[in-house]
């Protein structure tokens, strides 16, 4: 077993070709492409972490054979394991700032092992073994996963089968003696150009007339077929100029990943056919992302609270009653987002695969405070910080000997504050409050907001509670 450092990561990169376009252009090295950078850091500094006297005990864990792996590529096998893994992503949130890529994959892996196992003992097919051989190989070679989950889905009132173009849903197209070919397209792929490997997971639940989209499988990101088109977003002329202070050194992204006749063999293959197992599988990797958001949206949140107080500091208003009440009511969301997963992991239970489930209705509640109250947090950094986090002169005119003296000069805080790290507060400011990923990804990421609502439904004993209610109140059934 290995644990990687940043720079073998880094080198392991310079080994894989993805088919990939960015802004209309095939890019022949995406990874050195400036709209990649960013986000190839973050992944970067998790490697890192994993060496860190601090970080190791959060990302290294240990197989039953006492060899350490990182904690993105193990099962998870008990309440510790979760509440490791929220506590884990939260750390590393503290210190990135935004999505660092690697737990779409680690979730997936224990979503599809559940349902992989379940289908073994049910109809004698070798999808779990399959799977352990896989997760062998992430481990000796510490290797990062995207999920692929979301599909294009068409004409949304109509079920995969029913779609006119069957391909709006990725689903099998011919399979032989050695495998399967597949087709379609997954959308909202975080970090698939950062990843060695992706774990496609089936969107939604199957029936029999849909059995050719009940899928699940592994697959190289430079597999031939595979094309990764880069997703659009906001502050990129930043990056694409190499200027203005304070935008971060990390990044997100989410690409849309087609699949254009895939060949996967049959030993990468984790399900084909069985089609009851494709609902719970994928609300499997519902619970256990939403979950993940738990712990690193409220990292993010932490650094909100931070960049709201420093710029508070800044503008010399530290200390004054309505901002001290903001971060407040701040600290309040964030650690009511924590808190539930937290809980989520305590109240989870053991499976018949040996993989820990969390309670789903405690994890849907954590991603409903983040999709709605977040953003709350995000418009009280803005109150806080003022309107200069929204348009700030480029530290191009800074740096012009004819401008730059007046600028700095007008753009003074507080007395004692450097005109540059005022500069680098707002413009940290304007990305987590405007980078659009980062903001949608709040309210839809792991899922609809609807669909968190249907899940803490699903799964509450609304009877209990009547029954509770009506005893108190004295009404006794027949």
């Amino acid at each position: 077993m290995a644990l990687r450092t940043r720079e073998q990561y880094y080198s392991s990169l310079e080994k894989l070709h993805p088919t990939t376009y960015i802004l209309g252009e095939k890019v022949a090295n995406p990874y050195e492409h400036p709209l990649l950078t960013h986000m190839l850091a973050g992944v970067a500094r998790t490697y890192e972490f994993e060496h860190d006297a601090e970080g190791a005990d959060l990302l290294v864990t240990q197989l039953e054979s006492g060899e350490k792996v990182s904690r993105f590529v193990k099962f998870y096998q008990s309440r510790e394991d979760l509440l490791a893994k929220v506590r884990m992503l939260r750390f590393l949130t503290q210190r990135i700032g935004t999505c660092f890529m690697r737990c779409t994959g680690m979730d997936a892996m224990n979503s599809v092992g559940i349902e992989a196992y379940e289908c073994d003992q049910k109809y004698g097919t070798e999808y779990w073994s399959r799977l352990l051989n896989f997760v062998d190989i992430l481990q000796a070679d510490d290797l990062t996963v995207f999920s692929g989950v979301t599909d294009v889905k068409g004409d949304r009132s109509l079920r995969p089968s029913q779609q006119k173009d069957p391909d709006l849903y990725l689903h099998v197209v011919s399979k032989d003696s050695e495998g399967i070919t597949v087709r379609g397209a997954k959308i909202h792929q975080t970090g698939s150009l950062c990843a060695h490997w992706g774990i496609v997971v089936p969107a939604r639940e199957m029936r029999e007339a849909d059995k050719d989209y009940a899928v699940s499988f592994a697959v190289p990101v430079d597999a031939e077929g595979v094309i990764h088109v880069y997703g659009r977003g906001t502050l990129e002329a930043r990056a694409l100029d190499g200027c203005d202070l304070g935008n971060a050194e990390y990044s997100k992204f989410a690409n849309i990943v087609i699949f254009n006749d895939v060949f996967v063999p049959w030993e990468r293959v984790f399900l084909y056919g069985e089609y009851e197992y494709a609902g719970p599988m994928v609300r499997n990797f519902g619970n256990f992302h939403r979950h993940s958001h738990g712990g690193c949206k409220c990292g993010v949140g932490d650094v909100i609270i931070g960049a709201a107080a420093t710029a508070a500091e800044y503008n010399g208003l530290a200390n004054v009653s309505h901002v001290n009440n903001k971060l407040a009511e701040m600290l309040k969301i964030t650690e009511a987002i924590y808190g539930c997963s937290i809980a989520a992991s305590v109240d989870s239970k053991p499976t018949p695969s040996g993989i820990q489930t969390v309670d789903p209705v405690l994890s849907n509640v954590s991603k409903l405070f983040e999709g709605k109250d977040l953003h709350e947090v995000i418009r009280m950094m803005i109150e806080i910080a003022g309107g200069t986090t929204t348009d700030l002169p480029s530290d191009k005119d800074f740096a012009n000997p004819e401008i730059g003296p007046l600028l700095s000069k007008y753009l003074m805080g507080a007395d004692g504050v450097a005109v540059e790290d005022r500069m680098r507060i707002f413009r940290f400011i304007e990305k987590l409050a405007f980078e659009s990923r980062d903001i949608v990804s709040n309210i839809h990421g792991a899922g609809s907001p609807e669909t968190h609502r249907m899940t803490v439904l699903r799964n509450a004993d609304i009877e209990k509670k009547k029954k509770l209610a009506q005893d108190i109140a004295g009404i006794r059934s027949e």
